[in-house]
């Protein structure tokens, strides 16, 4: 897509986080008008470098509604949680997402977009899922993405023009690469199964993915699966990792608890093991991803 399509639009990211700083420095970079707004200190900092005002505030307050601007072309909510387990979730999420909804009721906002999770995907059988399978019974951390999914798609009429949500997979990219860290400080056992299912997705195709749905002049919305469609098996990728640095073969040990913490099961008890399908935001919105595979992906960060 070529960049005249955000040239002097204008745009706010609420949460600064590892998202929400590359989509403000690829918009700005663009030529958009980029506003941002976040509760951390060093991320604000760094918004700096990109945004033209930069509100510091808890997205789930209400501090913020009467400082930012009356009318945006393009909103993107990808806050982070607030830590404190499900009551952060439950703060950022929910309580951000309702804050944004009222906020969005005296204002004029044109596309709207969330980051969510390929998380409100539960199932443990390695079928491959698409955006219209997200059952009733989800984990904790799932039901509250799918509750916050919920507030944007009964927000009331002219809330904006129209909303994208983005259910991102396991993310990826430069600063970002746990399972490398892990092997290159020694690790040679992994938590877990190795052969469980792993849908990746880089920071980079985040971002094109972003402004895909931005740019896109036809496309009502809607729920897309942002991943890169390859499925590597957990031990295909840090045995390949492991094969890169000259790391000894690694083993898995479905009894050990990682450094990230416990694991997130489903309701039946069972670890998500699915392949998560993007042919959807390949046919709608024409994303293609610059990286397709982890191989790719990790060749720049090696």
């Amino acid at each position: 897509m070529g960049s005249e399509v955000f040239q002097d639009s204008s745009v706010l990211i609420l949460g600064c986080g590892y998202v929400g700083v590359a989509v403000g420095k690829a918009l700005a970079t663009a030529g958009a008008q980029v506003d941002a707004l976040t509760r951390n200190v060093d991320r604000a900092a760094e918004a700096n470098g990109f945004a033209r005002q930069v509100y510091r505030c808890d997205l789930d307050s209400a501090e913020w509604h009467s400082q930012v601007a009356e009318q945006y072309d393009f909103v993107l909510n990808c806050v982070s949680s607030a830590g404190n387990g499900m009551e952060g979730y439950r703060k950022s999420y929910i309580g951000g997402m309702e804050s944004v909804i009222a906020w969005a009721q005296s204002k004029s906002i044109g596309t709207f977009a969330y980051t969510s999770a390929t998380s409100v995907y539960p199932h443990s059988d390695g079928r491959i899922v698409t955006e219209e399978d997200v059952p009733a019974d989800l984990t904790a951390s799932g039901d509250v993405l799918r509750e916050a999914e919920e507030l944007i798609e009964n927000a009331p009429a002219g809330s904006w023009d129209r909303a994208f949500i983005l259910r991102l997979g396991a993310i990826y990219g430069p600063t970002r690469h746990h399972l490398l860290d892990a092997l290159k400080r020694g690790t040679t056992t992994f938590p877990g199964e190795g052969g469980f299912y792993l849908n990746y997705i880089h920071l980079d195709d985040i971002v094109s993915s972003v402004l895909a749905a931005f740019a896109s002049a036809d496309s009502p919305g809607g729920a897309f699966n942002v991943v890169d469609g390859d499925y590597p098996t957990k031990a295909d990728v840090v045995e390949w990792l492991a094969e890169q640095i000259g790391a000894p073969k690694p083993v898995f040990d479905p009894s050990a608890q990682g450094r990230r913490g416990p694991m997130r099961t489903n309701a039946q008890g069972s670890l998500p093991n699915r392949r998560v399908s993007n042919e959807k935001l390949r046919r709608e919105l024409g994303w293609t991803p610059k990286f397709p595979d982890f191989k790719a992906g990790y060749a720049g960060l090696l």
